[in-house]
């Protein structure tokens, strides 16, 4: 559907319910999903076919409606006064009350957040009047669509819209910056130049000091609660609390059921709920059912080896 008014109420009726939209931006296409909800956001997990849950950028309308989502330091207000609606995605804490789900966050306390410089989906952000979780709308390990029709030809009929808001101007991802106290540091070079930015702030930024995951286009690491988990688990020793999926284990000090039924998009938007909530019951060791290793149980099975590795 071509980018107007129309597409912009439909988009809009889409992503409230639960839906996943094409957006056009001036960097590349994304496809959108309501921040809000893992259920949604567990949605474009399954068609990009993501190997594993890296945090997704929240795009949001403005900076009063960032402001809502995370913490922003001087510099962090300085760069978004400054390159905001555009190509930059700024990474800060998260505020107590964040509405961006845990899944869109992959269970971190930071997140990044952008104003996209295209008057259709800032309009969409408007109306919907919440965050819109965006990775670039292809199949994991393909190339970033710049035109509504890669968008189509790789997706197709997953997607419930794409707008065609013509070529993205940029074509490249956003810069990704990191505001979490301190000298701020490039995660990821992108549209907005490095020297931009530090003639603005005035100061020369940093490098990533590690290779922990706090935004997306960065090397993997995990979120790994307190508790040892024990994989593949076909029984349940004393003392210890269960992670299952589809009814498989029984007893346990505590018992969690990713999915009772079954359904892998149901435990992906369950699953950094359900590890948070077994470090709130402070158990020491937990017994994970299997999980079929397909679909988004790929994603599933990698996110909890990596929780599951000494810590």
């Amino acid at each position: 559907m071509n980018a107007g008014p129309e597409a912009v109420e439909q988009a809009v009726e889409i992503l409230r319910s639960g839906g996943l939209v094409a957006l056009p931006t001036e960097t590349v296409y994304g496809l959108g999903a309501d921040a809000t909800s893992s259920e949604a956001v567990a949605r474009i997990f399954a068609l990009k076919g993501r190997p594993s849950f890296n945090p997704l950028i929240a795009h949001v309308a403005d900076i009063v409606a960032a402001e809502r989502i995370g913490v922003f330091d001087k510099y962090a207000l300085t760069l978004a006064r400054s390159f905001w609606p555009g190509p930059m995605t700024i990474v800060v804490p998260i505020r107590p009350d964040c509405p961006v789900c845990e899944l869109a966050r992959a269970g971190l306390d930071t997140i990044g957040l952008r104003v996209p410089a295209n008057a259709t989906t800032l309009a969409i952000l408007e109306q919907l009047d919440r965050p819109v979780a965006a990775p670039s709308a292809n199949s994991s390990g393909r190339l970033s669509p710049t035109t509504a029709d890669h968008v189509a030809a790789d997706l197709g009929n997953g997607v419930d819209l794409i707008i065609d808001g013509g070529a993205s101007r940029i074509g490249v991802e956003s810069t990704i910056i990191a505001c979490l106290g301190g000298t701020p540091v490039v995660l990821r070079p992108g549209g907005t130049q490095r020297e931009e930015l530090e003639v603005i702030l005035d100061t020369e930024l940093a490098d990533p000091a590690d290779d922990k995951v706090i935004a997306p286009g960065m090397l993997t690491s995990h979120y790994a609660p307190h508790a040892r988990l024990r994989l593949n688990a076909t029984d349940v020793k004393p003392g210890e609390a269960v992670l299952d999926f589809g009814g498989q284990l029984s007893g346990g000090v505590v018992h969690i059921d990713l999915s009772p039924d079954g359904f892998l998009e149901e435990a992906a938007a369950n699953l950094f709920a359900s590890l948070h909530q077994l470090d709130a019951a402070a158990v020491d060791q937990v017994a994970v059912a299997p999980i079929p290793n397909e679909g988004l149980g790929e994603a599933i099975n990698d996110r909890l080896r990596r929780a599951a590795a000494p810590h």
